[in-house]
């Protein structure tokens, strides 16, 4: 077992640790907000807008949390390879790179998207004429087809599973316990899998995130004590 947490690194454990429980705690938030909203759809722009009639505030709340995840990620990422970097300094530095890679292509990509289409959903709802209504549903086309498309996948699920993956390999040779480097693994199994469509991929990768992250988060504050 390598030696991998440092005790000048307190301060900044304490920080991952407590981000840690926060994305997993707001993820927690989001399920039941999913279930009241619905699964978005896959068509084309006015599919869209008239799905999300009446649902803007859910959405809006959603994608809050969401954004605040991913800025919560990178203090979880800095921590982590400081707590690992002494174990295998080069794979933790590819991981930290994933990492931010799918925060910066998360908030550019998947919720700048949805957060246009709640605003085209406003403006569609309150349309005084048909015109300005298929305005307002042409307009939406592209941010739909972004978000239909099998690559936002890639965006919102594989590149952050894969550093993950990676992390919890690392994890295995170091003062990390097993379960949090095995729950790693799945993920990032679990990831690659959501690239075939399925569903039951993408929900299990979802739960076994939530599990690793109050993992990590006990960990990391076990490394300050």
């Amino acid at each position: 077992m390598a030696e991998a947490a440092n005790p000048e690194g307190n301060s900044l454990y304490r920080l991952g640790g407590t981000c840690a429980a926060t994305i997993a705690v707001a993820y927690l938030i989001t399920i039941p907000l999913y279930a009241a909203v619905g699964a978005p759809p896959t068509g084309d722009g006015e599919t869209w807008l008239n799905y999300l009639a009446g649902k803007t505030t859910g959405w809006w709340v959603i994608l809050g949390l969401s954004v605040l995840t991913d800025l919560l990620f990178v203090p979880v990422a800095f921590s982590l390879y400081f707590a690992l970097r002494r174990v295998n300094r080069t794979a933790l530095l590819v991981a930290t790179a994933l990492v931010f890679l799918f925060v910066a292509l998360d908030l550019a990509v998947t919720w700048a998207n949805y957060g246009a289409l709640i605003v085209l959903a406003n403006h569609y709802a309150s349309a005084a004429t048909p015109a300005k209504r298929l305005a307002d549903a042409a307009a939406a086309n592209y941010p739909a087809a972004i978000l239909s498309s099998r690559l936002e996948a890639v965006y919102a699920i594989v590149i952050l599973s894969i550093g993950i993956l990676i992390t919890g390999l690392v994890m295995l040779r170091s003062v990390f316990n097993r379960p949090t480097a095995y729950v790693a693994v799945a993920i990032g199994v679990l990831g690659i899998a959501t690239l075939t469509g399925s569903g039951l991929a993408v929900i299990l990768n979802a739960v076994a995130t939530i599990i690793w992250l109050f993992l990590v988060g006990y960990r990391l504050y076990r490394f300050a004590d």
